[in-house]
């Protein structure tokens, strides 16, 4: 806590709603974004409710027990800690992924990238030997595009593969609550896929411009994994060196997808089409940015 930052004190006796309003106001002095749904998501964590028990919770009062927890949780949100990393968890695709900072925070436009593997991937031609198709996921930090993918085409043999063995740890935990198994390697990009058989190559890797990072929301570019973050000088350095590494694999694979930057999708996807891959994807995001890029092996 920094001496210019206020320590968050609730006053007491308060009903639920006006312990909302309260911290919301306070975290909004304190120049934290989205002050409001970080305080809703804190709260209906520290009350342990959600859906329409917390609104119809609103008017009740606020527990006594639970008020140290409260004051605590705010306070560390103003201190800039994400939400997601308190209360350990963050939705994608439906699930609740466990989360710490050994991981990034799974986002919603990633949602995007996976249907548009499972649209894609799923319109490819039957193999011709009978074998499943095996859909490797890059980098996968919490597993959510490796877990959704397996739930959503149990079809595919799965493998995750990370770097980092503590983000492993995060993404096997994850494939534990969630029941679904799939296969990990831990190795840096394509490495630990050396002479194997990858049908579809998926991933989200480091995208952003080494120099871009000191300019990053304060709860990102001091709480969330640096390695999973920056991209080198101009953000593409994962992508030419997964390019690069195709040629260890068994084969080229038939689908490769990419999540990436603002204004990198151009550039990304001359190098998947000068890889070889004749059919271009590029999908935007709910905001209109270009978001994806997905290439087909024709």
């Amino acid at each position: 806590m920094t001496q210019d930052q206020q320590l968050f004190v609730m006053q007491s006796q308060q009903s639920i709603r006006e312990a909302y309003v309260e911290a919301s106001s306070f975290l909004r002095q304190q120049q934290v974004m989205e002050p409001e749904s970080n305080t809703k998501l804190l709260l209906e964590w520290v009350l342990d409710l959600s859906g329409a028990a917390y609104y119809m919770a609103l008017p009740d009062p606020f527990p006594s027990d639970k008020r140290e927890a409260w004051e605590s949780v705010v306070n560390r949100k103003a201190q800039g800690e994400p939400a997601q990393y308190i209360i350990g968890e963050q939705e994608f695709y439906g699930e609740l992924f466990h989360v710490n900072p050994s991981v990034l925070i799974p986002r919603p436009e990633t949602e995007l990238l996976v249907e548009a593997v499972v649209k894609y991937g799923q319109s490819l031609p039957a193999r011709e030997d009978g074998l499943p198709r095996i859909c490797v996921d890059i980098g996968t930090g919490s597993g959510a595009i490796a877990l959704t993918i397996a739930r959503l085409c149990p079809q595919w043999q799965v493998v995750a593969s990370d770097i980092s063995p503590d983000a492993l740890q995060v993404a096997q935990h994850n494939s534990r609550q969630q029941g679904i198994e799939i296969g990990w390697q831990q190795g840096n990009l394509l490495e630990p896929f050396t002479g194997s058989r990858v049908d579809i190559l998926v991933s989200n890797p480091p995208y952003i411009p080494d120099e871009d990072i000191v300019g990053l929301q304060p709860e990102v570019r001091e709480h969330e994994p640096l390695t999973a973050l920056a991209g080198g000088p101009d953000g593409l350095g994962p992508y030419r060196i997964m390019i690069d590494q195709l040629n260890l694999l068994a084969s080229m694979p038939e689908l490769i997808a990419f999540e990436l930057g603002q204004g990198q999708a151009p550039d990304v996807a001359e190098m998947v089409r000068a890889a070889g891959y004749g059919q271009i994807h590029i999908i935007k995001d709910l905001a209109g940015i270009e978001r994806h890029v997905i290439g087909i092996l024709i």
